[in-house]
Parts: structure tokens; C-alpha cells; sequence
């Protein structure tokens, strides 16, 4: 059976020479294997990078099938935790690669979540100027979100996703069976990000969402769901010149402030921007006239998978300003800040000003 006939829900992401789909479905790691020989067939040897919670889980089968398609396979693992998103970790692992003898005809498998995705996918940009990789997302936020695009990177202590690349994907994979051993935190966060999806393109999807908080719905399909609203921003606008791929930043801003003023890892991703989504739908009501309603169901579908809404008192606003203008969101000083005008309705505004985002702030600080 070729790879694309495995039962799944497969989602084209069209970029010309560099289109690739993305494979959604349950029991597909034993098959990534036979899935890379008909991606890669020419290319013998790979680097699996994942993490040190990961690769416990997963890496045996991923070897095991990647080795039966006659795959030489080097395991490089890092320590799990945003802090291994560095220039430090990536000039680890590609030394790694270096001593493993890969070449620029190898390739490597990003096995994890989203700090997995953004490293693995970076170090494949860098190493011998590029070689191709392959996105085996682990975590809810990690399938729906990161490992689709293309964007790489890592963090400097200053600020997150500072240093990067954009270097699409050759296959993703996401088996929504390594779903099952998420951490509950780790598995409401990704929600963060579906919500997300939904406030800027899919106001429909927030009933698919409610059925999950509350234990029904169908979980492959509504990842597939996320999967093509970001594949279809992508498509339109894959370098984020046209203001249209900006739209998924709806709640990053702040967010993103609010996640590096934390210290990395402190909060987890989907819960920094589940603070920044409140910030935004708040100035969404007072800005252009979001319904009172729409800004409360969003709150109530965060707090519905544990997300926080309220910002911790020892948050300085000057500090998150300060962090937040580092942000490649800021154009000559100027804010480009992502708004909605109904839910499904994003569009990027230059009319926000720092007055505006402390009171944003000191909205969520009170909430």
C-alpha cells in the first residue's frame, strides 16, 4: 500500500517545487519508514532529533521502521523544555550530525513538539546549507500549528524566535495516537492555538471545539480542520509579505512578551498566548466592535481546557513593552496588531498604540 492510501486525513500544503502534505491520522509512526522511502527514496541516512521525554516514547518505532526501509539512523536527543530551542543546542545537534558523518545527502526527522519542530527543522536549514526534514509532531499545538509553514528557528535570550530560517517541511506526520501520552497541561495548551484558528478564520469551528472540551467530537478531524486553515494562509502568503500569513499572530504579541518575561518554560507556549488572545479579543471589543459575546465565549472556551486568562500581579508592563517592541511584529516601531471584527474576521491593524496595550494589560491583570 503506498503511503498516501494509510487511513488518513491528508491536507495538501501547495508551494510549488516546495509542496508536501500533511498525513493526520492513528497508528501512522510504524509506517514513517515506508512514508520517508517514497518522500526520499535517494537518501540514505537521517538524523532523528527529539527530546528526552519523547524519545522514550517514540523513537524505538521511528528507528525501527526507518531502519526496515534501509535508512541508516543516528538518534541525537535533547533535554526536553524550551531552553534546548538555542543557538547553543542547534550547535550541539549539528555537531552531532557532523561526527555521525551525515552529508547533504542525508536528511533529518523532527520527532516531538514544537521546540522539537523548530530546532530539528532549523539545523536542517543550516547544516551543509540545507538539507531536507521531515515534521513528526507529537503534541496537539506542535500539529495544528508549528510544524506546518515552514518557519524554523530558535530563541535568544532577549527574545523568542529571533534566529531562523524559513525551510519548508517534505512530509509531515501526525499521528494523533501520541496524543494519548500528553501531559494534561501540555495537551490544553494546544488549544490555545486551535482557538486561535478559529477567532481569525473559522467561527464555526468554535462548536467543534466545545464538543471536545466536553469528551466528544472527532479529534483527527478537527486537527485536520487547523491543518488547512494554516496550510491555506500559508499557500496564500508564505514569507509573510503580503500581511496575510501576520494573521496567525492573533494574540502573539503580547503573548510572546508575556512568555519571554516569564523566563522560557515557566509558561508554556499555548498558555502565555491564551493570556495574549484575552488581551486581543478585549481590545477587539473596544477597537472595532467585536460582540461583548464573542470576546466572553472565547474566555470561556479557554478557561474550558484549564488556559490561563488572568496575568500574575509580579508581571511588569514596562517590561512586557519593552519585550514586546523587540518583536518582529513591531515594523519602524510601529505595531502590527492582529484584531478581529467579528469571530472568523482577523484583519492586521496599525492603529494600536502602547497606551492601548496597557490597558489591555491592566484588563487582564484584573479580570
Amino acid at each position: 500500500m503506498p503511503a498516501t492510501d494509510l487511513p488518513a486525513l491528508n491536507v495538501p500544503v501547495n508551494l510549488g517545487t516546495r509542496s508536501y502534505t500533511v498525513q493526520v491520522g492513528r497508528g501512522l509512526l510504524p509506517h514513517l519508514g515506508q512514508i520517508v522511502q517514497e518522500k526520499l527514496p535517494e537518501r540514505g541516512s537521517c538524523a532523528v532529533i527529539t527530546d528526552s521525554t519523547v524519545g522514550p516514547l517514540y523513537a524505538a518505532t521511528v528507528i525501527e521502521s526507518l531502519q526496515a526501509a534501509g535508512k541508516k539512523v543516528t538518534l541525537i536527543t535533547v533535554p526536553a523544555g524550551e531552553s534546548s530551542k538555542s543557538l547553543l543546542s542547534a550547535q550541539t545537534v549539528c555537531g552531532e550530525m557532523v561526527r555521525a558523518g551525515l552529508d547533504r545527502k542525508s536528511f533529518v526527522v523532527a520527532l516531538g513538539g514544537g521546540v522539537i519542530g523548530d530546532l530539528g527543522g532549523f539545523c536542517a536549514s543550516i547544516y551543509q546549507r540545507g538539507i531536507p526534514y521531515v515534521q513528526v509532531p507529537t503534541t496537539v499545538l506542535s500539529q495544528v500549528d508549528s510544524s506546518v509553514g515552514g518557519k524554523t528557528g530558535v530563541n535568544l535570550p532577549e527574545a523568542k524566535n529571533m534566529v531562523g530560517n524559513f525551510h519548508q517541511p517534505v512530509h509531515v506526520v501526525a499521528d494523533v495516537d501520541t496524543l494519548k501520552t500528553l501531559h494534561p497541561r501540555e495537551w490544553n495548551e494546544g488549544f490555545a492555538e486551535i482557538i486561535k484558528h478559529a477567532c481569525i478564520r473559522d467561527a464555526d469551528m468554535f462548536t467543534a471545539i466545545e464538543e471536545v472540551a466536553a469528551g466528544k467530537g472527532d479529534l483527527a478531524e478537527l486537527i485536520r480542520r487547523n491543518i488547512a486553515i494554516k496550510a491555506a494562509i500559508v499557500e496564500a502568503d508564505e514569507y509573510e509579505t503580503l500581511g496575510l500569513r501576520a494573521l496567525l499572530n492573533y494574540g502573539h504579541t503580547l503573548g510572546h512578551a508575556i512568555e519571554a518575561a516569564a523566563g522560557y518554560g515557566t509558561l508554556l507556549h499555548g498558555e502565555a498566548i491564551s493570556l495574549g488572545l484575552h488581551t486581543a479579543s478585549w481590545l477587539s471589543v473596544r477597537l472595532c466592535g467585536l460582540p461583548e459575546s464573542d470576546h466572553q465565549r472565547t474566555l470561556a472556551l479557554l478557561r474550558a481546557f484549564n488556559l490561563p486568562t488572568v496575568l500574575p500581579p509580579d508581571f511588569d508592563t514596562e517590561e512586557l513593552l519593552r519585550i514586546a517592541h523587540m518583536d518582529k511584529k513591531f515594523e519602524s516601531g510601529k505595531i502590527r496588531f492582529v484584531l478581529l471584527r467579528q469571530l472568523g474576521d482577523a484583519f492586521v491593524s496599525h492603529d494600536v498604540t502602547p497606551q492601548h496595550l496597557i490597558q489591555a494589560l491592566d484588563e487582564i491583570r484584573r479580570a
